[in-house]
């Protein structure tokens, strides 16, 4: 930012002032952006006072050496504030010149001074001084313009400033006065503000002592005999009371006629004429050589005092340091005198001090912290604002914080001991399982207490069985599974008295158990507890910690450890009847789910079932993979919504429908319906999600219904990811039929990836994020095995940990194959008589064809009892179509939906004996609807020419 720049920005956040602050901020605002916009070292303001002389009001990086001398400045002289006010424009001093106010008690530094002048009406009352840095010479023609402004803004708010408060008239009577001063000699005096005329009563000269002869009674004369140190504080009061009309007070020291000085104190007011503007100032005066004394005393018994002492400047410089603060810095009052507090050697490391004195300082209100000055010695800091400066007291603390640091130590071990035993008990409390019990054990009671082994034993019978370990080998758990109880054995024996045992050594415990020796050796370990877990009066296991070190335990920890057995031992006894219902609940999951998937050439599947890890009430999920006639195949999977035994009865009746649905060959669409009216039946509050899915292996498509469901997954055999956009319908028993149907033709090897919500939602996601994750993780996965492929699936799902533990969740993976042409054959049949024996010829022939000579016979008594079915019954056109999948299919088709049934037909009947003859002579057979009328089909199975022909029923079959 250019120089130009910077002064406009400063200019302008100057005016945001508010008008109305007091001279003082007026002053300190003004310096501070003029010494920081031309960077240099100090800046000051003088005024004019009564007197001819400029008094300085205010400083900004003035050290107080240097400021003494600029004090008063005399308008005569050739300083840059005096030429300044004296002349009414802008100058420049260098140092060389000699233009510095008074004798100088130590060299300036800097370049020189320039100095502004600012107004009151046409006549200049002050100046604003900068003092150059080593490098700065005379400012620039725009850092004059700056300066000029700057003077120009505190003109203006030196105009707005409020009056301070007038003096009462008990002031002005000297009612106070004259009762604090009761007995002291008082002289009194009057001085002409407008000649400088100063008069003397005689009391007043007798303070003094004889006045020289040729003394007049002017202010310059008075200000000779007084002391040089104390001229510059008594004209500043003199000039307060002049310009804001307050009371003047001020002490200082007159020079007496022995050469000594003696304490005066002086009180006064100011008088003005009609204009309102002062004439006159009249006061009276006083020795004051007692009282100082007496302050003398103070300040030789706080220099004596025991604790450090120091006071300071409003810019952190020492005044006065007494001897145990020289002791605690290290150095000696003159060595300390004028330096900046936090600027010492000893308090330089001290973070922040300059901070909390400043802070001290302007919120006026003390302010107390340790600081550690050395390494071994602690020091407290008290820091009390006063009207001048900073008052430090600094106190040796260090034996009373190592106290300190003791007790809270030890306080801190009790409540770190409290929070764990607390935090043990509610993780106790949330543990479900013995594993969750022995987990929260290991984590809260080892670390207290130092331990690096656990190991929690129960007991079943007359036998040990080991729930859990932390820290152990697996060869001594081994050895410890199992063993029969016996009071020579330290877990036997903490079982059998009920009472705990505490081994602190190695050497002990086989001293007490010689019989297992080897025991400590297997552990690794050196000392122990055994604490017998009791619940009722009945000791059911036994929790043993155990050390790497030799350990003797003391009588509090051994109580302690004691009450925490009584927690775990409820905690473990609540678990194990948790696992143990927990058990049962997932063995009827699973007994509701299918035990295996069929094995089929037209689709190869596999599944997984993941029940939720909160709580023992098992879920609704199910699947299923139900082999249909003609190589079709259903797939389904399902969820009933919430957990509990209604739930997964509901999920075995659904499940058990669907299957005899589909077997009844109803579309998918009538089999939701029918599903729909189930849930309806159950409740209000009963819903179910199922998605249908019904693949023809003849020609590719799949046929899906979802009510309530999310879409499968395919993934195609070159890779590809995708799910179909089906149109899904509301949830059984909230839906209404018809359901609707879509179809996808598949390509050959494609995989049809179905779910419940439960694999892919947790606390953390929504479905739609899980869908994304599923797609990613199959198109880099390997899809040739499909069992690994659904295990990489469920861990991804186990991965996400307590946050997928919200429900349960299924998984059917199928590959998909299509029926090659070679082996599939159809034929139109004509509606005459012989069309048996044309299909009979169909049949030996193509058989021939596929090397099925086996099943010739059985195949053509079929078919022709199926097409006489047809002729005699049914009615449009007969088809005969034969698949060769890894059994025989034989299908009829017709025109009519007049549905078979099979009869047992009485001895004297001449027919109704075919069906049963398909029955005996097929593996299965039966009849689906067709768009165009009804099929029926039958199955036959190779094995060495198939089923031997029911040859008492072939007398009365109508061939």
């Amino acid at each position: 930012m250019g120089v130009h720049e910077s002064a406009n920005e400063r200019l302008a956040l100057l005016a945001t002032t508010a008008p109305g602050i007091a001279a003082s901020e007026i002053f300190r605002l003004g310096l501070y952006h003029a010494a920081a916009e031309l960077q240099t070292m100090a800046a000051a303001v003088h005024m004019r006072g009564p007197t001819p002389a400029l008094r300085l009001v205010s400083s900004v990086g003035l050290p107080s050496a240097l400021a003494a001398s600029w004090e008063i400045v005399m308008e005569d002289g050739p300083t840059a504030p005096a030429e300044a006010v004296r002349e009414g424009h802008c100058t420049w001093v260098p140092v060389e010149s000699g233009g510095i106010a008074g004798p100088p008690t130590r060299p300036w530094p800097g370049t020189g001074f320039a100095s502004v002048p600012f107004f009151s009406a046409d006549r200049a009352v002050g100046a604003i001084t900068l003092l150059g840095t080593a490098t700065r010479g005379e400012p620039s023609t725009q850092e004059w313009d700056f300066l000029r402004a700057v003077a120009a803004w505190t003109e203006q708010r030196l105009r707005q400033a409020p009056p301070r408060a007038q003096p009462t008239q008990e002031d002005l009577d000297g009612g106070r006065l004259r009762q604090a001063l009761k007995g002291v000699p008082i002289g009194t005096w009057t001085w002409d503000l407008r000649t400088g005329h100063l008069d003397w009563a005689d009391a007043a000269v007798a303070l003094f002592g004889a006045l020289p002869a040729d003394y007049e009674p002017r202010m310059e004369n008075w200000v000779r005999l007084a002391h040089p140190d104390d001229i510059p504080s008594t004209m500043a009061a003199a000039e307060r009371a002049i310009r804001e009309r307050t009371v003047y007070e001020a002490e200082y020291r007159v020079r007496r006629p022995d050469g000594s000085y003696g304490w005066n104190q002086a009180r006064g007011s100011v008088a003005c004429d009609e204009n309102g503007q002062p004439i006159r100032m009249a006061g009276v005066v006083w020795d004051s050589s007692e009282s100082r004394s007496a302050r003398d005393a103070l300040a030789r018994a706080l220099r004596m005092m025991s604790d450090g002492f120091i006071l300071l400047d409003d810019d952190g410089r020492i005044l006065f340091a007494n001897l145990e603060a020289e002791r605690t810095l290290g150095a000696t009052e003159q060595e300390l005198f004028d330096r900046v507090l936090w600027e010492l050697p000893a308090l330089r490391g001290v973070p922040e001090l300059q901070s909390r004195c400043r802070e001290a300082s302007a919120g006026a209100a003390a302010v107390g912290f340790d600081v550690w000055m050395r390494p071994d010695r602690c020091h407290h800091l008290r820091l009390l604002p006063g009207p001048s400066g900073l008052t430090v007291y600094l106190t040796d603390v260090t034996d009373s914080r190592r106290r300190e640091a003791e007790r809270d130590a030890a306080r801190r071990a009790a409540a770190h001991r409290s929070t764990q035993i607390a935090e043990l008990t509610a993780a106790l409390a949330k543990a479900r399982t013995s594993g969750d019990v022995v987990g929260a054990v290991a984590r809260w009671v080892l670390p207290p207490f130092g331990a690096s082994g656990l190991a929690v034993i129960a007991v079943e019978g007359d036998r040990t069985h080991v729930v859990g370990a932390v820290g152990y080998q697996k060869v001594l758990l081994d050895a410890l599974d199992g063993i029969p109880l016996a009071s020579d054995d330290p877990i036997g024996e903490a079982v059998l008295t009920g009472a705990p045992l505490f081994i602190p050594s190695a050497q002990e415990y086989v001293t007490r158990y010689p019989r297992n020796a080897d025991r400590p050796r297997l552990a690794g370990k050196q000392a122990w507890a055994f604490l017998p877990l009791t619940v009722s009066g009945r000791t059911f296991a036994v929790c043993t910690l155990s050390f790497d070190q030799p350990r003797h335990l003391a009588d509090d920890e051994r109580s302690l450890l004691t009450a925490i057995s009584a927690l775990v031992a409820h905690a473990l006894e609540r678990a194990r009847l948790y696992d143990a219902e927990h058990t049962r609940a997932q063995e009827l999951q699973r007994g509701l789910l299918p035990k295996r998937l069929p094995d089929l050439p037209e689709c190869t599947a596999a599944a997984r079932f993941l029940p939720t890890t909160q709580g023992m009430d098992v879920g609704g999920d199910w699947y299923d993979v139900i082999p249909l006639s003609a190589g079709r195949v259903a797939l389904v999977v399902g969820d009933v919504m919430g957990h509990g035994l209604p739930q997964a009865a509901t999920m075995g009746r659904l499940r058990t429908a669907v299957d005899t649905l589909a077997h009844l060959e109803l579309p998918p669409d009538e089999i939701m319906s029918h599903l729909n009216q189930v849930v309806g039946s159950l409740g209000e509050d009963s819903f179910a999600t199922c998605l249908y899915a019904l693949h023809d292996p003849t020609t590719g498509i799949c046929t899906f219904t979802l009510a309530g469901h999310p879409p499968p997954a395919v993934v195609e055999p070159d890779g590809r990811v995708y799910f179909p956009d089906l149109s899904p319908d509301p949830p059984l028993g909230a839906g209404e039929p018809p359901f609707q149907t879509s179809e996808l033709h598949l390509h050959d090897d494609s995989l049809l990836v179905l779910y419940t919500d439960g694999l892919l939602e947790s606390r953390g996601s929504e479905i739609d994020q899980g869908m994304a994750e599923l797609a990613a993780l199959l198109r880099t996965a390997d899809h040739n095995d499909l069992e690994r492929l659904c295990d990489l699936i469920t861990s991804a799902a186990l991965q996400c940990g307590p946050s997928r533990a919200i429900d349960d969740a299924a998984l059917l993976i199928a590959r998909l194959h299509t029926m090659p042409a070679e082996r599939m054959a159809t034929w139109q049949l004509p509606g005459q008589p012989q069309a048996a024996g044309e299909a009979r010829q169909h049949v030996r022939e193509q058989l021939s064809l596929w090397e099925l000579d086996d099943l010739v016979l059985a195949a053509e008594l079929i078919v022709s009892e199926l097409v006489g079915n047809v002729i005699r019954h049914a009615r449009g056109p007969a088809q005969l179509r034969l698949l060769r999948s890894a059994n025989l299919i034989c299908e009829v088709s017709d025109g009519s939906l007049t549905t078979p049934r099979i009869r047992r037909a009485a001895e004297t009947d001449e027919g109704g004996r075919g069906l049963q003859l398909v029955a005996a002579l097929s593996q299965r057979w039966g009849t689906r609807y067709t768009t165009t009328g009804k099929c029926i089909w039958a199955e036959l199975t190779p094995s060495n020419g198939g089923n031997d022909p029911p040859w008492d029923l072939l007398a009365d079959a109508e061939l």
